[in-house]
């Protein structure tokens, strides 16, 4: 796919300023890793690589739901909430212990809007799950989850239904974590008119569950006309484990404009 349009839409400059902000101004404390092995848990995140913005923090209200099927889901969305579903995991994996829950549709609205639907589904949040209306009642489950699908309807962006995995600190989660492009401004390639051909916008990692990426920067200051970068040379956690192939292409700078053209 060739773009020729600011590369600022392409990188979503809205959302990469307020998670850059927020990386940058993160006080890294002694229980992050410093002269631990990064390879073995607890886990922390290190230094330089970016970590959620606590200012996204929520929680995400649910109740229990009796029974699945479209009949009730209908009744459910209807009613202002979203059928959902609570997994175990194992190795990122949907696994067992399955709960029936709905979820409010206005938060996870906002949430998906907010944050964009590739951020949403690489963020950790606490579930709760209270017996009665969405806060009230007995707290039947407090847990740290990842929202593994949302499906959208394909007119209005309403959330038709969510998938949650629970992510306990021994998680081991497969994610699609999003790709942020940083260092255009600077690339020689672009700075003399070549084309940046996005490839990918996520990569699959299986991820510990304390050290979920928000993104992975993508930097691209470097790069000339017909160079282009492989999943190998992203820059994450070394407890990261890429499960996708290293040599698949992620991003390229394609040609310039002939001489004629950028005359007119």
């Amino acid at each position: 796919m060739l773009l020729r349009r600011p590369l600022q839409t392409l990188t979503l400059p809205l959302l990469r300023r307020h998670l850059a902000a927020a990386a940058a101004e993160a006080v890294v404390s002694p229980a992050d890793h410093h002269g631990a092995d990064p390879l073995s848990p607890p886990y922390g995140y290190l230094p330089g690589h970016p970590r959620p913005d606590p200012k996204h923090d929520e929680v995400i209200l649910a109740v229990p739901r009796a029974s699945s099927g479209r009949h009730v889901a209908a009744k459910e969305r209807k009613a202002g909430r979203v059928p959902a579903v609570v997994f175990e995991q194992e190795n990122g994996q949907e696994g067992g212990n399955k709960r029936l829950v709905s979820v409010q549709s206005k938060q996870i609205r906002k949430l998906v809007d907010h944050l964009g639907r590739s951020f949403f589904l690489s963020r950790l949040f606490r579930l709760q799950v209270w017996s009665e209306h969405a806060g009230q009642g007995e707290l039947v489950e407090s847990v740290r989850v990842l929202p593994r699908k949302v499906h959208l309807h394909a007119g209005t962006d309403e959330p038709l239904n969510v998938t949650f995995m629970r992510a306990p600190p021994s998680a081991l989660l497969k994610i699609d974590v999003p790709l942020m492009f940083i260092g255009e401004d600077a690339s020689p390639g672009l700075r003399k008119g070549a084309y940046f051909n996005t490839i990918k916008r996520t990569v699959k990692y299986l991820c510990p569950a304390d050290i979920v990426p928000p993104y992975i920067e993508v930097d691209l200051s470097e790069l000339d006309v017909g160079q282009k970068l492989l999943m190998r040379d992203l820059k994450v956690h070394p407890a990261l484990k890429l499960i996708q192939s290293p040599d698949q292409p992620i991003c390229s700078i394609i040609g310039s404009r002939a001489p004629e053209q950028k005359g007119k």
